[in-house]
């Protein structure tokens, strides 16, 4: 018997993705604000820097892409070691990290992307969440 399996993706609104690093949380927070880390564990991005140092409401990230394009992300929230919230320049795509200690030496980050119009372009994985534990963790 042949049996053909066609899996559909559907396409999100929102995105949800969970990790567990082991990192005392205010390690993950500098980690995650610095924006010359983020080209270490998002694959896409050549650069990344922002307006204001350090990072408060209202400092604009522009990170560059593999493909020469320039994105800008302005900060809307911002609690040090608790949460910070991200709004694409076109006002419809927003991130939003939350830390949480687990332990002393342990961080729960939650990474929630959603669109206001539309669906997620290219959404995150739990991959690109791997890949930033892992350079975390090696204290990179």
């Amino acid at each position: 018997m042949n049996c053909d399996i066609i899996l559909r993706v559907r396409p999100l609104k929102k995105n949800k993705l969970v990790v567990t690093i082991h990192k005392p949380v205010a390690r993950v927070f500098e980690f995650l604000l610095d924006p010359a880390k983020s080209p270490l564990w998002v694959e896409s991005f050549v650069r990344e820097e922002t307006s204001d140092w350090p990072v408060r409401e209202g400092t604009v990230y522009r990170n560059l892409n593999r493909d020469g394009v320039w994105n800008e992300y302005t900060v809307t929230a911002i609690e040090s070691n608790k949460l910070l919230i991200l709004r694409a320049s076109d006002g419809n795509y927003h991130v939003r990290y939350t830390f949480a200690p687990v332990s002393d030496t342990q961080t729960e980050l939650e990474y929630y992307e959603w669109v206001i119009r539309g669906v997620l372009d290219k959404p995150f994985t739990q991959e690109v969440l791997s890949k930033l534990k892992n350079v975390v963790e090696a204290g990179v």
